[in-house]
């Protein structure tokens, strides 16, 4: 048992700090702007989710769901009827896989150019850099509509018409500008002295780009990767205009669409995400990955 004077004597609780005004106004000012960005970040969410959400529910509805109004929100009951239809639609199978072929060959085709050509604008001074950037913005803000039939004609006549490889070639000319500035960002932002440090240790130029810069940048190529799919994926008019048989999913749709019902639109709409957030889900953790190197 203590006494009276040792209980006096220890240590009393640490009284809380008294804040004046202008450190409360501060602090709620704080909190005010992280209320809106949460507010903001959920609403941004809610606008992309949302339209996902309904042509999700619609897809898997009943015929009779999908005409009725107001429409459900969740598909009740479920019913893999719509789905069916589309899928069964002929040709949408063939052209689901020429679509992944033609993104899968864009993003290999895309990438491997990319990442020499990044590297080299972002570490290396040479006559014309400044002006290849422009060229390569240039060719990004080129409308493809004014090439439309000159690319025809000339595929025509080197034999190459209507080819799935065609397609994955013109995709990757679109695509890869952008692709470009993107990775040569990303290796602006790795220092120098990185590879300064590994060829001090022994390592060639080409070991300090493989095994100091590559992992650091890994998270930015996965960033351009999705891009460079998504846009494959998602892209019309070039498939709709080089293939008459060997249509992609998307140049297949937009043909069927006027003399479409509407289970085939909302089942189309729903399929055509698909393979994007499923490529996206494999990659996310890079993209995580970056946003950390970001905000440290």
């Amino acid at each position: 048992m203590t006494t009276v004077e040792e209980r006096q004597a220890l240590p009393q609780p640490t009284r809380a700090r008294v804040l004046d005004p202008a450190q409360r106004r501060a602090l709620r000012q704080m909190k005010l702007r992280r209320a809106g960005t949460y507010a903001l970040a959920i609403g941004i969410a809610i606008w992309i989710l949302l339209p996902i959400w309904l042509i999700g529910t619609m897809a898997f509805s009943p015929s009779d769901q999908v005409y009725a109004y107001p429409k459900p929100v969740v598909p009740v009951p479920f019913s893999t009827e719509t789905m069916q239809f589309f899928l069964e639609y002929e040709g949408i199978m063939a052209a689901t896989q020429n679509s992944i072929v033609v993104a899968l060959v864009t993003l290999a085709l895309s990438t491997v150019i990319a990442v020499p050509a990044g590297y080299a604008i972002s570490r290396y001074i040479f006559p014309g850099r400044d002006a290849f950037r422009l060229g390569v913005l240039a060719v990004r803000a080129f409308p493809i509509v004014i090439l439309a039939v000159p690319l025809a004609v000339t595929f025509i006549q080197w034999g190459m018409y209507d080819e799935v490889y065609t397609v994955a070639l013109m995709h990757t000319a679109l695509t890869l500008p952008t692709t470009i500035l993107v990775v040569s960002s990303v290796f602006a932002s790795v220092p120098r002295e990185f590879e300064e440090a590994a060829r001090i240790f022994g390592c060639t130029p080409v070991q300090a780009f493989m095994r100091v810069v590559l992992p650091l940048v890994l998270p930015g190529i996965a960033a351009a990767a999705i891009f460079t799919f998504v846009m494959s994926w998602n892209e019309v008019f070039a498939a709709t205009l080089l293939t008459i048989r060997n249509r992609t999913l998307p140049a297949l749709i937009l043909y069927t669409l006027n003399k479409s019902s509407i289970q085939f639109q909302y089942a189309g709409g729903f399929f055509m995400l698909v393979p994007s957030l499923v490529f996206i889900f494999f990659i996310r953790r890079y993209l995580f990955n970056m946003w950390g190197q970001i905000t440290k």
